[in-house]
């Protein structure tokens, strides 16, 4: 468009009241507006430009890569023959079927116990193999087993986590920081799973990556993620990163309930002593709202477990053994069927003492080892 007041102003009348003497001059020719140079016009836009650009979709990727096919061992029980047909016999002689039958009970009314706002519950240890991925798993599988209402499980440790393996995935394509590019509030629990991965029992799977070393979540990735699904799921399990790692101990102090995972032995309840005063020092209501998870990750055990319950347990945090288990021990997806009564008997236990936590964020109901 041409400029407003381009070129000379013509010229106006004369000014009124006095007039010369003499002859009046002849008048001026009029000066004549130079014609406006016309501004050349913007080319036109392709169309390609002008449409935002969107975030390509990934491709999927096979959690263990195509070389790997036939290196993992068939899956076996997680007791033996004998020890189940010993178990076998004692029901039929014994009279502790009942107990059992109560104890199991009391723990389903406390997973399902309602909830009126989102429930995240992190899982992190002080050091890797400890059996994190392994329990956060177990706790995904035992609330989507007893809860009817949606739960997820969130892969927070995207550098070398196997969360999705022990869930059975097959292949992932979506990742925590591609979804934190899309997710929105006006998005529907429908549209979120989508971009979500199903596992046994009706739960759903976030990803943290696609396997890729050295991949990390950054911190404003995590926030966003959380944010916003935790008004679509009543329980979310979050599978962290060892402390001390950023996002790890952003999760102990911003989710409902935490859980602290440590091998059964000396060093690792030494270790997890000191992340439990660390965390009576940060805040004085995490401790109450803290459940530690003694792993035997070899049959004989190697530590005086009532004595390690209670070294670890003064400050109100609650402490419960998981037994070694022949299936877990070997690794891949966890299959609920072959878990050894004991195992699944102490993994309802557990997520039965996190949800208390979480809910009444105090002590619960201390579950007797």
């Amino acid at each position: 468009m041409p400029t407003a007041g381009a070129g000379p102003l013509p010229a106006g009348p004369l000014p009124t009241g006095f007039l010369p003497a003499g002859p009046l001059p002849e008048a001026a020719p009029t000066p004549v507006p130079a014609p406006p140079v016309p501004t050349p016009a913007p080319s036109p836009v392709p169309l390609a430009k002008q449409t935002p650009v969107l975030t390509p979709t990934p491709i999927s990727v096979p959690v263990l890569p195509p070389e790997l096919d036939g290196v993992q061992a068939k899956p076996r029980h997680g007791e033996s023959a004998a020890r189940r047909a010993g178990r076998a016999l004692r029901r039929v002689f014994a009279s502790s079927t009942a107990a059992e039958t109560e104890a199991l009970t009391r723990a389903a009314h406390a997973i399902q116990q309602p909830v009126t706002t989102g429930r995240q519950l992190a899982v992190s240890s002080i050091r890797g193999g400890a059996g994190k991925s392994t329990v956060a798993a177990l706790l995904a599988l035992t609330y989507a087993h007893y809860r009817s209402d949606p739960v997820l499980a969130v892969e927070a440790d995207p550098a070398l986590g196997t969360l999705p393996h022990r869930l059975g995935a097959r292949e992932v394509r979506w990742s925590g920081t591609d979804l934190a590019q899309i997710v929105g509030p006006d998005m529907l629990i429908t549209d979120l799973t989508g971009y979500l991965l199903p596992f046994t029992g009706g739960g759903w799977l976030l990803p943290g990556s696609q396997g890729a070393i050295g991949t990390r979540l950054d911190l404003d990735t995590y926030r966003t993620v959380m944010t916003s699904l935790r008004r679509h799921f009543a329980t979310t399990v979050v599978d962290c990163e060892t402390l001390p790692a950023e996002v790890a101990r952003t999760a102990l102090v911003t989710t409902q309930a935490r859980v602290l995972v440590t091998p059964a032995t000396v060093e690792g309840v030494l270790a997890t002593k000191s992340v439990l005063e660390w965390m009576g020092g940060v805040h004085r209501g995490l401790l109450p709202t803290c459940v530690v998870v003694l792993n035997h990750t070899s049959p004989d055990g190697g530590i005086d477990v009532r004595k390690a319950v209670e070294h670890l347990g003064a400050g109100g945090a609650a402490v419960l053994p998981l037994p070694y288990d022949r299936h877990l021990a070997g690794g891949g997806a966890v299959r609920t069927e072959l878990l050894g009564e004991r195992t699944r008997e102490a993994a309802a236990r557990l997520a039965a003492e996190v949800m208390d936590r979480a809910v009444s964020r105090g002590a619960g109901r201390q579950r007797q080892v």
